[in-house]
């Protein structure tokens, strides 16, 4: 077992469950959206599929009654920045579900230096090693074994980051990474969340604003997890996971130096819903977001986010409502309709031709 101070973990990535902020490419948007040109909708407008060839809107369209969204894009559990992006336009989002482009070389950079400050940061606090896995149970168990190894540093004190936090919300699973978990100087547990900048200046209020949810759902999820809400046969149900599937020889060699006497994904589900519930670890008192500027690493603000539950509940349950079927996909409102001017989407966008988001020339509002 690693020294304190010094535990090993698998990133989030390499388990498979990344909750990687798209803040970044949102920052490259306020950048442009000035001086963008609006592109004019085209009935004859494609956008290549899955396959290469092209694909008409009304083609796509009528995918869109055969089940719902999450069934459609097959997915058994969603992210928080699934719904944070939401926030910022659902059309949008559900087009980059639908037909999903390959990113553009600046996108691609900025996302890669966003990703790298992150990984800076988790590095401080432990090293990463490299677990090959066999079976979705193995990914599951290395999101486990993270969990074990920074729940005790968390009770005793010390930083944890990119912590794994999971839970049925709405009948949907949910899952994220925290970024930072530490407590104050006054013994409040303080959530910080890093978001990176492309350029030297704070973010728009509407980006804010989507951060804001995101750090408040984290703060949902995790308290509901610290406070024995969360049902392990849920998250079984959901994820279609088999907890007597033996683990695979990578990961219970893992399991074995960190301490760990396990043979299944049960067994180490075992373990973590105790250890959550054991632990008496608080819920979160403070949530932070802090916006750093990619070339210089130096802090451009940060912000003290207040948290609002009902708030909340009613925007989760807003959201859900387009993955589970239960209404459609709305654009942005005409007051936002300057985030159209560099959305990939705008000139197929159903939303702006009918006229949801009129094409007129309103600015952002800025602090």
């Amino acid at each position: 077992m690693a020294e304190p101070g010094e535990e090993e973990a698998v990133s989030a990535e390499a388990s498979g469950f990344s909750d990687m902020s798209d803040s970044e490419f949102l920052d490259l948007e306020d950048s442009q959206e000035l001086r963008a040109p609006l592109s004019k909708p085209s009935p004859s407008s494609e956008l290549p599929g899955k396959d290469g060839k092209p694909i008409s809107l009304p083609k796509w369209e009528r995918g869109l009654a055969v089940s719902s969204p999450m069934e459609r894009f097959q997915l058994r559990y969603l992210c928080v920045t699934d719904l944070s992006t939401q926030d910022w336009c659902e059309q949008q989002m559900v087009y980059g579900k639908e037909l999903p482009g390959s990113l553009s070389p600046e996108k691609a950079a900025v996302l890669d230096t966003g990703a790298s400050i992150h990984l800076a940061r988790e590095l401080e606090v432990h090293d990463l090693v490299t677990i090959p896995i066999t079976s979705k149970e193995d990914t599951w168990a290395v999101k486990f074994l993270n969990m074990l190894s920074m729940i005790p540093t968390l009770q005793s004190g010390g930083h944890i980051r990119e912590f794994p936090v999971f839970g049925e919300v709405e009948g949907v699973l949910l899952v994220g990474v925290i970024d930072e978990l530490h407590y104050t100087a006054k013994g409040e547990l303080e959530l910080v969340e890093l978001k990176t900048r492309r350029g030297p200046v704070l973010p728009l209020e509407a980006q804010k604003k989507k951060d804001r949810f995101q750090v408040s759902l984290y703060k949902y999820i995790f308290d509901a997890m610290v406070q024995g809400k969360v049902a392990a046969a849920r998250l079984l149900h959901h994820a279609k996971l088999h907890p007597e599937k033996p683990l695979g020889p990578s990961v219970l060699k893992h399991a074995q130096r960190g301490g760990f006497s396990v043979t299944s994904l049960g067994d180490l589900m075992e373990l973590v819903f105790l250890s959550l519930t054991l632990s008496d670890l608080p819920v979160i008192d403070i949530l932070k977001i802090e916006y750093i500027h990619q070339e210089t690493a130096a802090l451009l603000g940060s912000e003290i986010v207040f948290f609002e539950e009902k708030e909340l509940r009613n925007k989760v349950q807003h959201y859900l409502a387009y993955w589970v079927g239960r209404r459609e996909p709305q654009g942005v409102d005409v007051e936002e309709a300057w985030k159209c001017r560099t959305c990939s989407y705008a000139g197929i966008c159903e939303w702006r031709k009918g006229g949801a988001a009129h094409s007129s020339m309103l600015a952002p509002q800025t602090k």
